[in-house]
């Protein structure tokens, strides 16, 4: 039976070590596909001359034809710029959107049937991107942000109580940036809720470390962002997809009235499996949680706005996108466009991780 084909796009930190990750669990062949001419090519050869250390079996290619990737049954988008000196922030989501579309519309042709996991940001308003280039189905378009951000805070709790990662267990809501909503209600260690093992100073220290773990990082590294841990986030991602594991994963994802949010993505509890976005799972609120859930999409809402007024000053053709309060606002999607190799970065790197 011959495995499934997932494709990266992005051969940077990001995109090479997620591929590495998937690779090297053997649950797919890979195709790693980058602009820049050599680098996957490269990439790749080296990961599969490592295969008969780690022992496995599996197959990857490095590309720059996205005729190598037809049939994918994911498509991993990395591929971004990240903000440079000078550069504004509507000014690196322009950038982005271009990119993303381009790469979207390229992987979607070849790969009709495939799940598209986003990791690009802003992350929110790039999946409404890959969504409107590619058409697919929503279930079939998730980005990769609360299995990373739940992470961290995971990692943070863990540390902070001197206890083994493995049994503590965190949610984070909401869009992926410092409006993330994480729920201390529901983050536990061995099934013991945290707001029963820390006092609330303690607590609100954890989660505004969270909120700012990506910024904490790049601040560490001067160059760079964070890359091990979001290739992490989206293998487990991945192979809940390909398993067919049924896993509740934070993910952005498309609500249609879930949480009263219509028509934007945003970081939800969901149930992932073989056909991406088997359900959206609710769970209670108090007030303030849903106040700051809401104001969160709101934030959400107001980026794909900006998308819309930038595409619009292009004189582009409209689409219908949605604020977080409900209603519809007209956006305009400017028609997939070629990304010169000038404009792009050989990383897949996110503009912030």
């Amino acid at each position: 039976m011959p495995r499934p084909l997932v494709t990266v796009v992005g051969a940077g930190n990001v995109g090479a070590t997620t591929a590495q990750r998937i690779f090297e669990a053997a649950i797919a062949d890979v195709v790693l596909l980058d602009i820049v001419e050599g680098m996957p090519q490269g990439k790749a050869l080296d990961l599969a001359q490592a295969a008969p250390v780690v022992g496995h079996d599996a197959k990857i290619t490095g590309t720059n034809d996205y005729a190598d990737t037809a049939g994918s049954d994911i498509v991993v988008v990395t591929s971004g710029l990240a903000r440079q000196p000078g550069m504004s922030r509507d000014d690196l989501m322009a950038k982005n959107a271009s990119i993303v579309r381009s790469v979207v519309q390229q992987a979607a042709a070849h790969s009709p049937d495939a799940i598209l996991i986003v990791v690009t940001n802003p992350l929110d308003a790039m999946c409404h991107v890959a969504l409107e280039t590619s058409a697919f189905p929503p279930q079939r378009v998730i980005g990769m942000a609360g299995v990373l951000d739940s992470a961290r805070f995971r990692t943070f709790i863990a540390r902070e109580l001197g206890v083994s990662v493995t049994d503590t267990h965190a949610f984070v809501l909401g869009g992926h940036g410092d409006t993330m909503v994480p729920l201390p209600r529901y983050s536990t260690v061995a099934g013991v809720p945290i707001t029963e093992l820390m006092d609330p100073e303690q607590i609100e220290r954890l989660v505004d470390r969270t909120r700012n773990g990506g910024a904490e990082i790049v601040s560490m590294l001067k160059s760079g962002s964070a890359f091990y841990a979001p290739a992490a986030s989206v293998f487990q991602m991945v192979d809940a997809v390909l398993s067919d594991r049924k896993r509740i994963l934070p993910c952005a994802v498309y609500l249609q009235g879930e949480y009263d949010v219509d028509g934007l993505f945003v970081g939800v509890p969901v149930k992932l499996g073989r056909g991406g976005v088997e359900e959206v799972i609710q769970i209670d609120l108090t007030e303030e949680e849903r106040s700051a859930f809401l104001a969160s999409a709101d934030s959400v809402s107001e980026l794909v706005q900006k998308l819309a007024e930038q595409a619009a000053e292009l004189g582009l053709s409209s689409v219908e996108v949605a604020p977080a309060s409900g209603g519809a606002m007209t956006a305009e999607e400017p028609a997939p466009a070629a990304i010169p190799e000038s404009a792009q970065q050989p990383a897949g790197r996110p503009a912030a991780g």
